[in-house]
């Protein structure tokens, strides 16, 4: 006979039982707050969509206090939910960077990142945007990704590309997309994405692979011209724009999905009791209207996932950037 709310089934008594008996915990809810640690610093988008949840799993799962611990590129707040007891009191909004290309960029991580931690769920995908500064794709009358391509292998060496510094995103979005297409196209790399972004809009660079929340402005305002998004799938925030695999498909570029994301993890041995609340809190969150209209703000797009599914995604994230970091010769020592 089916159960209604107000009857719990044998197994939901169980289950709250069973937190009602892990250390912290009093059934449904944590009886102190979870520290939700951002291993990056105030202000970008992982930090504002991590207490835009905090906010919105307070029901579920009481307070939970975002905690930003920045430094070595998201190493040490990594680090520190990494060492954490498993009790699902300190999580952690890691990223592509703090779990697939530091594990290659650095020679010495303190943390593994498949075996020292529990993945909770994936949050967002953040699309990241092919751009030429707009006077010079007028001058040499690039008007699309395959003019782009055409015109670098006719002039190689002639074009070159900025980014946020070696190792990071862009540069290994600009050396995946090299690669692939058989280009020469010289590295800039500046000391963050806004120098970066402001050598392009000068002109000192003539490309560059940015995060499409924060080119979004230049390109309405006719400054940046965007060529193609560098996900598998179309932004939503400009959908008209292509995909590079989609644009790039006769061009050896058909594989190519290079994206911006963020999810939560907590340390490795989690409790199943624990991660199932965790998941169900977070994922229901993520689904939540206001949620999702502010993260359409910040064009960052929610992508839940079970923790199953997280699990293997990054694992096949590590490896995609192992080749592209060796290939770009980065490294951080």
């Amino acid at each position: 006979m089916p159960q209604t709310p107000t009857n719990p089934t044998r197994r939901q008594l169980l289950a709250a039982t069973s937190l009602a008996l892990l250390p912290g915990w009093a059934a449904a809810q944590p009886s102190r707050p979870i520290r939700l640690i951002v291993p990056y610093p105030p202000g970008g988008p992982l930090d504002v969509v991590a207490r835009l949840l905090a906010n919105a799993v307070k029901d579920s799962l009481g307070t939970v206090v975002v905690d930003n611990k920045p430094g070595a590129g998201g190493n040490l707040g990594a680090d520190l939910a990494a060492k954490a007891a498993p009790d699902g009191l300190t999580i952690v909004m890691g990223a592509v960077a703090t779990h697939a290309i530091n594990p290659w960029l650095f020679s010495k991580l303190p943390y593994d990142p498949v075996r020292d931690f529990t993945p909770i769920t994936r949050v967002a995908m953040v699309p990241n945007v092919l751009v030429m500064n707009a006077a010079a794709a007028d001058r040499l009358k690039i008007g699309n990704l395959a003019d782009l391509v055409a015109h670098a292998r006719a002039n190689p060496g002639r074009l070159n590309y900025g980014s946020g510094g070696n190792g990071s995103a862009g540069h290994l979005a600009g050396e995946m997309f090299k690669t692939q297409a058989g280009l020469f196209i010289v590295h800039i790399p500046y000391a963050g994405g806004n120098p970066a972004q402001l050598g392009l809009l000068s002109g000192q660079v003539d490309l560059n692979f940015d995060n499409l929340a924060s080119a979004a402005a230049n390109i309405q305002a006719g400054k940046l011209k965007a060529l193609a998004v560098t996900t598998a799938a179309r932004a939503s925030a400009m959908p008209a724009l292509p995909t590079v695999a989609e644009a790039g498909r006769s061009l050896g570029l058909g594989q190519f999905d290079v994206g911006t994301w963020f999810g939560l993890f907590g340390p490795a041995g989690l409790p199943p009791e624990v991660l199932v609340r965790l998941h169900k809190a977070f994922s229901e969150a993520l689904g939540a209207p206001e949620v999702k209209a502010r993260m359409a703000q910040l064009m960052a797009e929610p992508s839940p996932t079970t923790p199953e599914q997280f699990s293997a995604f990054v694992k096949a994230e590590l490896a995609k950037y192992g080749p592209v970091v060796k290939a770009s010769g980065a490294k951080v020592d």
